[in-house]
Parts: structure tokens; C-alpha cells; sequence
């Protein structure tokens, strides 16, 4: 039996290169694009967030992400309500760059089914993954 007041947080990612920290206890998540994703994107120059409460079943398209490259798409890792966005991306993407896996999370959600949980992939899941698609 956990303690009192203990949270479980894990953290997954998606082969489309998002990632979501889940927090058990709240039923919430902050997504993200991860480090690998950034770093492919080069310099972000904008990007779209969804508006709060709106709501995404697991793979829409949540939002769009603007580099010096390309405009790419960012789905929903997992069916889920926005509760927040990090206006701070918004005002200065740059953010996203200097820590994409940190202070350049996107939007919080509230989980609507933790069990999509179960088909995304770990950390060496996500690792694996990039190696054997040749990333």
C-alpha cells in the first residue's frame, strides 16, 4: 500500500515524439515533444496551442509547431481534456529548444483513459526505437 500523500508519475513517449508525464493521483498529464524532436525540428519559430477544455481522442492533432525548417503536426499521446497551456512556448518558442523535456512542455490535460497509457513506450522503449528506425 502506498504511503500517504505518494504520487506515481511515469513518463511515455510516442513514436510521433511526443511524451506525457502522468500523475496517477491527479489523472493528469503534461505533454510534450521530446528532445530528439527539437533537435530535427532546428530553431521553433511558433507554435499553435489547443484552447483549454477542449478535448482530443488519442492520436489528433492537438496542435502545430512552426520551425525554420517545417510545420509538423503535434498529436494526442493519449484521449484527453487541456486544462493548461505554457503560454511561455507561445510568447517565446525558443523555450522549446532550450529544454523541450522541461520548462518547453506544451499543455496539461486531464486523462480520460489511462489504459492508452499501456501503448506507449518508456524511456529504452522510446530509445530502441529511434535506434532501430535508423534516428
Amino acid at each position: 500500500m502506498a504511503a500517504r500523500g505518494y504520487r506515481f508519475f511515469s513518463l511515455k513517449y510516442t513514436t510521433d515524439h511526443e511524451w506525457v508525464k502522468y500523475d496517477a493521483g491527479t489523472q493528469t498529464g503534461t505533454i510534450g515533444i521530446t528532445d530528439y524532436a527539437q533537435q530535427q525540428l532546428g530553431d521553433v519559430v511558433h507554435i499553435s496551442l489547443p484552447k483549454v477544455n477542449l478535448s482530443f481522442k488519442q492520436k489528433d492533432v492537438m496542435a502545430t509547431i512552426e520551425s525554420v525548417k517545417v510545420v509538423s503536426d503535434i498529436y494526442a499521446p493519449i484521449t484527453c481534456t487541456v486544462t493548461a497551456v505554457n503560454n511561455k512556448t507561445e510568447k517565446s518558442p525558443e523555450v522549446i529548444n532550450e529544454g523541450a523535456e522541461k520548462d518547453g512542455w506544451l499543455f496539461q490535460v486531464k486523462v480520460l483513459n489511462s489504459k492508452e497509457l499501456d501503448s506507449l513506450l518508456d524511456k529504452s522503449g522510446y530509445d530502441k526505437f529511434l535506434k532501430e528506425s535508423g534516428h
